[in-house]
């Protein structure tokens, strides 16, 4: 487990990439303290806007379209991912109560439909929350509502899962 990357995956890489190519300027894994003593680490932070973007990934997330449950140590993963889920509910709830847009991508979008789940919410900042952009592109099991952006409903495989790495050429992988 020791090589499963925390920061710097390929689909945040793709997507931060994107991101800066088209002029916009971020944070990453930046530890923002919150109020009530919660510390978040988002993917990719607007600290200006208050939008913070992270990209799940679909097995650590348990995404609704791509997770799964492992046949192998059920007694050790179950807990483990319900405790992520957990953890991910809670910073969208800390991160919205302290003000900030909170962008969900599941690794398996495409580019395209995550820049522009990111810029939309950016938009919607920028225009003082009543801009024509829609907030809530895709839901997913345990969202909090209209409170995050969550695209995870989207056609399209990040290009991680064994032989599919070439089959679309603009998904985040």
């Amino acid at each position: 487990m020791r090589a499963i990357r925390r920061t710097n995956t390929k689909p945040e890489l793709a997507l931060r990439s994107a991101l800066h190519r088209q002029g916009y300027r971020f944070r990453k894994d930046y530890r923002l303290d919150l109020d009530a003593g919660a510390r978040v680490r988002p993917d990719i932070a607007f600290t200006a806007r208050r939008v913070a973007v992270f990209v799940d990934g679909c097995f650590w997330h348990v995404c609704p379209e791509h997770g799964r449950n492992p046949e192998v140590n059920e007694w050790y993963w179950a807990p483990k991912l319900r405790r992520t889920m957990e953890r991910d509910r809670a910073a969208d709830a800390a991160l919205a109560a302290a003000g900030w847009r909170v962008v969900r991508i599941w690794e398996h979008v495409s580019l395209d439909d995550a820049i522009a789940a990111v810029t939309a919410a950016l938009y919607d900042v920028d225009s003082g929350g009543l801009g024509d952009v829609p907030v809530n592109l895709g839901e997913a099991p345990g969202d909090l509502g209209d409170v995050p952006v969550n695209l995870g409903d989207a056609p399209g495989d990040l290009g991680e899962a064994p032989g599919d790495k070439d089959e679309h050429s603009g998904d985040l992988g």
